[in-house]
């Protein structure tokens, strides 16, 4: 079958606006929509830029907005968004992030959220040589966090991210409630300034749109709102420590 392929092309170098540039490619309904990409890239117009590394849905470099929906283009076959012979499939980048060039965009604010919530065991004092124990429900707890590719998904397809910037999003929200319900880190204290804070979890307003795009189908939504309820009862602990 044949279908095209509508990608929104700019080169922050060089252009004053974006444009939508059409390319018509033959493809198999089980075909995966990076193979359609790599096709015009190799065969078209080898200008065409967009990241990609494992094409198997385990790095997250190739998550783009298709058809309006955030989704890893190795990991979405044909079928999934064009149903019938001359289908139009519109290809734009990740919204919310500086765009680079074409579907390629600029990072470095997410990962600067990610960064700030301490994405790393702070491990709880134990006495020397102790060992650590953990316990397969304790492991339970943070397991759906450890999922997370940090594709940027989420980040693009929330709504509070997009109206407010300062907003951290949700993945590095999903990132600190991978160690704070860890029983063996320091859990909410070392991240509480970050995380109780205007710019923090606060914002989120359940949307659950981070839940439906997640290509690796982690209850981001479930996450923050945990993190949520973590915060306030470290806090009325703290107060009844006092």
């Amino acid at each position: 079958m044949k279908i095209t392929l509508r990608i929104r092309r700019y080169n922050a170098e060089t252009d004053n606006a974006p444009r939508y540039q059409d390319f018509e490619v033959a493809v198999e309904p089980t075909d995966r929509l990076l193979d359609a990409l790599m096709f015009i890239k190799r065969n078209l117009d080898g200008t065409l830029c967009f990241r990609k590394s494992c094409a198997h849905g385990v790095c997250g470099s190739d998550a783009m907005t298709i058809n309006g929906v955030e989704r890893l283009a190795c990991k979405t076959l044909i079928r999934d968004v064009a149903d019938q012979e001359n289908a139009v499939v519109t290809i734009e980048p990740l919204k919310s992030l500086p765009v680079q060039r074409d579907l390629m965009v600029d990072y470095t604010r997410f990962f600067d959220a990610y960064k700030i919530v301490k994405p790393f065991l702070i491990p709880v004092q134990k006495t020397a040589h102790e060992e650590t124990i953990q316990t397969p429900s304790e492991r339970n707890k943070f397991d759906d966090a450890t999922k997370c590719i940090l594709c940027a998904s989420c980040h693009s397809s929330c709504p509070v991210v997009e109206n407010d910037p300062e907003f951290i999003g949700p993945a590095a929200v999903l990132q600190a409630a991978r160690f704070v319900f860890d029983s063996r880190d320091e859990g909410i204290g070392p991240r509480l300034e970050v995380l109780d804070d205007s710019r923090g979890v606060w914002p989120c307003e359940n949307h659950f749109k981070c839940t439906r795009v997640c290509p690796r189908g982690i209850k981001v939504t479930k996450n923050i709102n945990m993190v949520k309820r973590a915060i306030k009862a470290f806090k009325e602990q703290s107060n009844q420590d006092i």
